[in-house]
C-alpha cells in the first residue's frame, strides 16, 4: 500500500485447522481452572477481539469469559475470522455474541454457531471473568457501567479485566462501581501489535488488587507472553502511556534515520544490517524498516489510535507535572500524517511526512 492509499487492508492469517485445534486440545491438559464453561463474547459493531482463535490459542476448558470490543487496528476484524467459534467450542466453551446491530450478530451466529445476547449485560450473565477492549473512556462507561452494561449481568465475585487503552480516571470510576457489587476490576491495556494478537504473544500492563490479579492471570496467559502487575487500579493505564511515549520517540527517530540515509544515497538495507546489531536496535527497526522505505503502512496500530493515546498521556502529564516535549511534538507530526490521508495508516507512517 502506498502513502496515497486511504483504505486499509487487514492481514488475513493462514489457519491450519488440524495443527491449531491440536494446539488448543493439548494445552487443556496443563491447567485445571475451576470456572464455569460459559463464554460470552461481546462484539460491538463486528470489530476485532478475543473470539479470535489467535487471541485464545491456548484457552483452557472451563473458563467463563465475556469479551467486549470496538475497533482496534492491531486485532483482526471479526468479518475476517475463519474458525473462532470452532476454537472456543473445542476448548469446551459455550459462545454468546452481542452486537449493537442484531443483523450482524445473527449473521455471525448463522455462520459460526453460538447464540446471540441482546445486551452486554445478557452476554456477561454467568461469566466469571469479563474481558473488555473498547475504544475510549466513554465506550468503557457505556459497555460496563450503563443500564445494560456488563455490571448488570456479571455474577457477584466475578472479575472484569478491561484491556482498553483508556485513562486512569475511568479505571478508578469502574473499579469503584465494581467494588460496590463485589466484582473485581483490573485495568489491563495491551501492547504487542497485530502480530502479538495473532500469535497470542501480547504484553499486558495491569493495575489492581494482587489477589484479583492472581485469579485472572492464568486466563490471560492464553493470549499473552508477559503480564505484569504494575500497582493499584489505574497503574496499568499509566504504564501504557509510558509505552506509547517511548514508541513515539523511537518511530520518529527511525523515520528521520531512514530519511537521512535515503537523502545521503546510502543503501538502507546495508545501513540497517549494520546498526541493528548495536545500540540503535529496536523492535520498530527490526520489523518496520523495510515497509517504511517501501512507503507501506498497513501493518498494525493506526495513527488515529496513537493520537488518542498520546492525548491521554499529555493530559495526564498536565496533572502530574511531567514534561513531555517529544511526545507533544510527535503528536503534532501524526496530525500532519492525518492531513495526508493517513488516519488509518500504522504508526510507522511518520516517515511519510518527511518525504511528501
Amino acid at each position: 500500500m502506498s502513502a496515497q492509499s486511504q483504505e486499509r487492508e487487514f492481514y488475513r492469517p493462514t489457519i491450519d485447522p488440524d495443527r491449531d485445534l491440536r494446539r488448543v486440545g493439548a494445552s487443556n491438559t496443563k491447567r485445571n481452572l475451576k470456572l464455569g464453561p460459559n463464554v460470552a463474547v461481546l462484539v460491538i459493531d463486528m470489530s476485532p477481539i478475543f473470539v479470535d482463535e489467535w487471541l485464545f490459542p491456548n484457552a483452557d476448558k472451563g473458563v467463563g469469559v465475556a469479551c467486549a470490543n470496538a475497533i482496534r487496528d492491531f486485532l483482526i476484524p471479526v468479518r475476517e475470522l475463519k474458525l473462532p467459534v470452532i476454537y472456543l467450542k473445542t476448548a469446551g466453551h459455550e459462545v454468546t455474541v452481542f452486537n449493537r446491530s442484531t443483523k450482524k450478530a445473527d449473521e455471525w451466529c448463522d455462520k459460526y454457531g453460538g447464540s446471540r445476547a441482546d445486551t452486554p449485560a445478557a452476554a456477561a450473565k454467568n461469566a466469571e471473568i469479563v474481558f473488555s477492549c473498547v475504544g475510549n473512556d466513554d465506550d468503557v462507561r457505556q459497555v460496563i457501567l450503563e443500564e445494560n452494561g456488563i455490571l448488570r449481568g456479571i455474577t457477584d465475585g466475578g472479575i472484569i479485566v478491561d484491556h482498553t487503552t483508556a485513562s486512569a480516571i475511568v479505571a478508578h470510576e469502574v473499579s469503584e462501581a465494581a467494588r460496590g457489587q463485589d466484582v473485581g476490576f483490573l485495568d489491563a491495556p495491551l501492547s504487542g501489535g497485530q502480530a502479538g494478537a495473532e500469535n497470542g504473544q501480547l504484553t499486558i500492563m495491569v493495575g489492581g488488587d494482587g489477589e484479583i490479579f492472581a485469579r485472572a492471570k492464568p486466563v490471560m496467559e492464553a493470549y499473552a507472553k508477559a503480564i505484569t502487575l504494575i500497582g493499584p487500579v489505574g497503574s496499568g493505564q499509566l504504564a501504557k502511556m509510558v509505552n506509547q511515549i517511548c514508541i513515539a520517540g523511537v518511530v520518529q527517530g527511525l523515520s528521520e534515520g531512514l530519511h537521512f540515509a535515503k537523502c545521503a544515497g546510502l543503501d538502507a538495507a546495508k545501513v540497517i544490517s549494520a546498526i541493528s546489531k548495536g545500540a540503535a536496535q529496536s523492535w520498530q527497526m527490526e520489523n518496520r524498516w523495510q515497509t517504511m522505505v517501501r512507503d507501506e503502512f498497513e501493518f498494525g496500530f493506526a495513527v488515529e489510535w496513537m493520537r488518542k493515546d498520546l492525548k491521554m498521556a499529555l493530559e495526564a502529564a498536565a496533572g502530574n507535572g511531567a514534561n513531555l516535549e517529544m511526545a507533544k511534538l510527535v503528536d503534532g507530526f501524526y496530525a500532519e500524517v492525518e492531513e495526508l490521508g493517513g488516519c488509518r495508516w500504522d504508526t510507522s507512517s511518520l516517515i511519510a511526512r518527511l518525504e511528501k
